[in-house]
């Protein structure tokens, strides 16, 4: 499906007879990515290229570190996160260990540690910064922002922000001992960060 430009995103839809955001199977089966945020169900178009692409180089930089840190676990955007009656998806995410039960067929119950989000498909910095006050409002301490286009990364918490160019180090977070990357790690396949989804 094509969306006009001129449609703003994320595009709110009528939620189907009895759906219920806890339960996986009641919710409509559509191509894109759904969330259900302050009662709406809203609809996003499939995420390009660039996107899934960036979210692996994430993930690839994070997982060393998470191998040496069994009391934490990593999580992609498949499973979601139910937290005070909102599902939503990060990209990338970080939990303690005891917060996540890897056994179970539902969403994750807990605030991540560390949420990321990167641009993709018609969703620029300002739609992931209100996502960020959400992860940070519902208990992550740490979000980093993903800009593909400008190869940088901006990272949040409750007390500021900041902006990391490909050259810089990522700043640690008390609560992720040793987590900081260099910035181009998680620009390792991209390639040329000006090229379209």
């Amino acid at each position: 499906m094509q969306v006009p430009s001129s449609v703003r995103l994320p595009i709110e839809l009528a939620p189907p007879p009895g759906f219920d955001p806890a339960r996986p199977e009641t919710w409509p089966r559509v191509e894109g990515r759904l969330e259900w945020v302050g009662g709406r169900l809203l609809w996003m178009p499939p995420c390009g290229v660039r996107q899934f692409t960036q979210v692996w180089e994430v993930m690839r930089a994070i997982d060393p570190w998470l191998r040496q840190h069994p009391e934490f676990v990593g999580g992609t955007n498949e499973a979601g996160l139910l937290l005070d009656g909102d599902v939503r998806a990060p990209d990338v995410a970080v939990f303690r260990a005891p917060d996540v039960d890897k056994s179970s067929p539902g969403y994750a119950r807990a605030a991540p540690v560390l949420a990321v989000e990167v641009t993709g498909e018609r969703e620029d910095e300002t739609a992931l910064r209100e996502k960020a006050r959400w992860y940070l409002a519902k208990g992550s301490e740490v979000v980093w922002l993903v800009l593909a286009e400008s190869a940088e990364v901006v990272v949040l918490t409750s007390a500021g922000e900041r902006r990391c160019a490909l050259d810089d180090v990522l700043p640690e977070h008390p609560a992720l001992p040793g987590l900081a990357p260099r910035v181009r790690e998680l620009f390792r396949q991209a390639g040329d960060a000006t090229t379209d989804d």
